[in-house]
C-alpha cells in the first residue's frame, strides 16, 4: 500500500470521527448567541498547540463570565484544514470561532487546499509560540552539534517528528536542510495529527528527534524526559534556558502564531461582537497568566492589521514552499 493511500484512509476516518462530534455540538448550539453559548473548534487532536489555547481560552472566558458555555470541539488532521473544511460549512453560524495559526497557512499552501482563510471571516491574532527541537534525554545526540553532524551524514535513519505536513515543524526542519547545504526532500519528517502522539513516537524512539511547540512539550522538558536542542526564536525567550538556533551558528528562526477566525457569511454585528469578547478575554489577569504559562509572546491584533498580517503569513508560506520543493 502506498504512502498516499494510507494518508488517504487515514484523513477519511478523521473526517468522518471529526464531522461526527462537529455536527453534534452544533445541534446543541447552534441556535444561541455566542456569549450564551460558545463552540470553539480545535482543528487538532487532544494534546497539541491549538487544542491547549482552545482550552486556555475557554477556560478564561468561562471564569470571567465573557461566555457562559463554551465548549471546545476536536476534528483533527492534515494540518488542520480538516477542520477548516468542516467549518466553513456553517455558513452565518454565529456562536462558533475556530483557532487557527502558522500550521494551517502552511498546510493549505502544501495540500493546495480548496478552503482557505479566504472562505472564513479573520477576528484576532492573539500570541506567538515558538518551536523547540528536542530529543529523548537518553539519546546520544547531547547538542545541536551532535544531532546535526549525524543527520547530515544520514538523514534517512535520524527522523524529526512534529505537527502536519506544511506546520512549522515541518517547515522548519525544511529550512534547517537548506541552511546546511542539504536538500530539504532528504528530510525524513513524519507528522502527527497531535501533539500527544508525536511526543509519544520520541518517547518510544520511533523518531530521533522532533519539533514541537515549546509549551507542548515543556513539561517533558523539565522532568528530564526530554533535551531541548534550540528553539526557534531569534532571541532566548525570557524564563527559558534554551539557546536559540541562530546563536548555535543555524541561521534560522520562525514564529507560529494563534488566533481565531468566525464562519464566512456572518453579519457586521456578530463580527463586532466577537472582536469584543476576544479584546475583554485578552484583557484580562487570567489570560496574561495563560500566556506567561505557556511561554506564548502576546501578539494582539484585530481588523485591517490582523487581515494584513495574514495576507503577509501566506504570502510567506507560499514562497517557503516552492522554495523548499515540498
Amino acid at each position: 500500500m502506498t504512502k498516499q493511500i494510507k494518508l488517504g484512509i487515514f484523513a477519511l476516518v478523521v473526517v468522518v470521527v471529526g464531522a461526527m462530534a462537529f455536527v453534534s455540538a452544533a445541534a446543541s448550539g447552534g441556535v444561541s448567541a455566542a456569549r450564551s453559548a460558545m463552540t470553539i473548534l480545535a482543528p487538532a487532536a487532544p494534546g497539541g498547540g491549538w487544542d491547549g489555547f482552545a482550552r486556555e481560552s475557554q477556560a478564561v472566558l468561562r471564569q470571567n463570565g465573557i461566555v457562559s458555555n463554551p465548549q471546545v470541539v476536536n476534528i483533527p488532521g492534515a494540518g488542520g484544514t480538516i477542520g477548516l473544511s468542516q467549518f466553513v460549512q456553517e455558513q452565518g453560524r454565529e456562536d462558533m470561532l475556530m483557532v487557527t495559526g502558522g500550521v494551517m497557512v502552511g498546510a493549505i499552501e502544501l495540500a493546495n487546499n480548496p478552503e482557505s482563510f479566504d472562505d472564513v471571516t479573520p477576528i484576532a491574532r492573539l500570541a506567538d509560540d515558538y518551536a523547540v527541537l528536542v530529543v529523548p534525554d537518553d539519546s546520544e545526540f547531547q547538542t545541536l552539534d551532535d544531532f546535526l553532524a549525524a543527520w547530515q551524514e544520514n538523514p534517512g535513519a535520524n527522523s524529526i517528528g512534529g505537527g502536519s505536513l506544511g506546520s512549522i515543524d515541518h517547515l522548519l526542519g525544511g529550512l534547517m536542510a537548506q541552511e546546511l547545504g542539504m536538500s530539504p526532500r532528504e528530510l525524513n519528517y513524519i507528522a502527527y495529527s497531535g501533539g500527544g502522539e508525536a511526543l509519544n513516537s520520541l518517547l518510544s524512539h520511533t523518531t530521533a528527534a522532533g519539533m514541537s511547540g515549546y509549551n507542548e512539550v515543556a513539561d517533558q522538558i523539565e522532568a528530564g524526559n526530554l533535551r531541548a536542542l534550540a528553539i526557534s526564536s531569534e532571541e532566548r525567550l525570557p524564563g527559558v534556558d534554551i539557546p536559540t538556533f541562530m546563536e548555535q551558528g543555524v541561521d534560522i528562526s520562525m514564529s507560529n502564531w494563534r488566533g481565531f477566525v468566525a464562519p464566512p457569511g456572518i453579519s457586521e454585528e456578530a463580527r463586532a461582537e466577537y472582536a469584543a469578547i476576544v479584546e475583554e478575554m485578552q484583557a484580562t489577569e487570567d489570560w496574561q497568566n495563560a500566556v506567561e504559562r505557556n511561554s506564548w509572546v502576546a501578539a494582539y491584533q484585530v481588523d485591517e492589521e490582523f487581515e494584513t498580517f495574514l495576507d503577509e503569513e501566506i504570502d510567506t508560506a507560499s514562497q517557503i514552499v516552492e522554495e523548499l520543493g515540498l
